[in-house]
């Protein structure tokens, strides 16, 4: 059994996804997956389901809502000895899972382990980035609305996601796979207009690959997105990117190398 929480939150079982039926159930496992075998208290878990104004019933209401979330992980684990388990605590519950069966923890090992790998091989870590990278089935919990806990580490994870996507495509760039890399840059540049990286990674691989036009026009493009909707310069690096490529330095110069650090 696996849980899915890269998209809309669901249960993996014989590779079928089951979703998860119901709002409140879908917060309540996601937040406990979340919790990654910590204790949540009552006190967060009333917050996550039902926000600042609980129902005066609300001990009562979790309990039902934890016993349904047990049938439901008893019924598609019934033929497995090790499947997941929620413990009931005096103060909270915890849901004994191995983390290796959440797709958030699969990914994260393997962006990780691709950082490790990419000064000595490259190739591998792009790889291994792909693979991270194609466990994302859309937004992170989508369907669990603006609970505290699934909120703020939904935007973190649309950040590692990103931040993945940069360090692929320098790697790329690395591996001599710069048209490639052209053309996934533009696509992530329009829904992304305003990570500066990948802006500076575009501009160089054009200029790399002798498009030095297009390189300033991707320059310009992103001056006026940034001046005409956030009222802000480009950064110092950008600005000299910009001349660095007019100034017509030579390419060797500005080889992209593969981001190791977080």
């Amino acid at each position: 059994m696996r849980f899915t929480i890269l998209g809309p939150v669901g249960i993996i079982t014989d590779d079928e996804l089951t979703p998860v039926a119901g709002h409140r159930q879908r917060i309540l496992l996601a937040s406990l997956l979340l919790a990654d075998g910590r204790l949540l208290t009552n006190e967060q878990l009333y917050t996550e389901l039902w926000g600042d104004e609980p129902p005066h019933t609300a001990h009562n209401a979790l309990q039902a809502q934890v016993s349904r979330l047990r049938r439901t992980l008893n019924r598609l684990s019934a033929s497995r000895d090790d499947g997941p388990s929620v413990v009931t605590h005096s103060a909270g519950y915890v849901l004994k899972v191995d983390p290796g069966a959440v797709d958030m923890h699969t990914f994260r090992c393997r962006t990780g382990e691709a950082r490790e790998v990419a000064g000595e091989d490259p190739g591998r870590a792009v790889d291994l980035l792909d693979s991270a990278l194609a466990l994302w089935r859309g937004k992170p919990l989508q369907d669990v609305g603006n609970s505290p806990l699934c909120h703020s580490m939904a935007l973190q994870l649309e950040e590692e996601y990103l931040s993945a996507q940069e360090t692929r495509l320098e790697l790329k760039l690395h591996c001599d796979r710069t048209e490639e890399a052209i053309g996934e840059l533009r696509a992530i540049s329009v829904v992304h207009p305003w990570r500066e990286r990948i802006t500076e990674m575009l501009m160089l691989s054009l200029y790399h690959v002798g498009r030095r036009a297009e390189a300033l026009e991707v320059y310009h493009n992103a001056r006026r997105q940034l001046t005409d909707h956030l009222g802000i310069e480009p950064s110092r690096r950008l600005k000299d990117t910009l001349r660095v490529i007019l100034q017509e330095e030579p390419t060797s110069l500005l080889r992209p190398r593969p981001a190791l650090a977080r």
